[in-house]
């Protein structure tokens, strides 16, 4: 089993910026990909970015230049960096996680959500 804790979430006004992270604890695996997802309301739930573990990096059009996803494979934590943010940013922000828990066993963990808000 995987467990993982957001931070990061919170009010920021247009042009703002927060940081979220998202860790992930247990044993027995090894993570495949981890990322961020977001969920507005009356929407459906929508990939913001995310990074393999060998660091490759896929961004929404929406965001790109604007976040940065990073990750520290030591301390199994991915990051996001959200920069020049817009009230349509504002959603519940989720961690995902896809592991190997060996011989094949892939599972998809979700973090609890993180609420960021963006208005004046």
């Amino acid at each position: 089993q995987v467990q993982l804790v957001e931070s990061g979430g919170g009010l920021v006004q247009p042009g703002g910026s927060l940081r979220l992270s998202c860790a992930a604890s247990g044993s027995g695996f090894s993570i495949i990909r981890m990322g961020w997802y977001r969920q507005a309301p009356g929407k459906q739930r929508e990939l913001v970015a995310v990074i393999s573990s060998g660091g490759s990096t896929n961004y929404a059009d929406s965001v790109k230049g604007r976040f940065t996803i990073s990750r520290d494979n030591a301390k199994n934590t991915v990051y996001l960096q959200m920069n020049s943010l817009k009230p349509e940013d504002t959603a519940v922000y989720y961690c995902n996680v896809i592991v190997d828990h060996g011989s094949g066993h892939v599972r998809n963990y979700w973090g609890q959500g993180t609420q960021v808000t963006v208005s004046s």
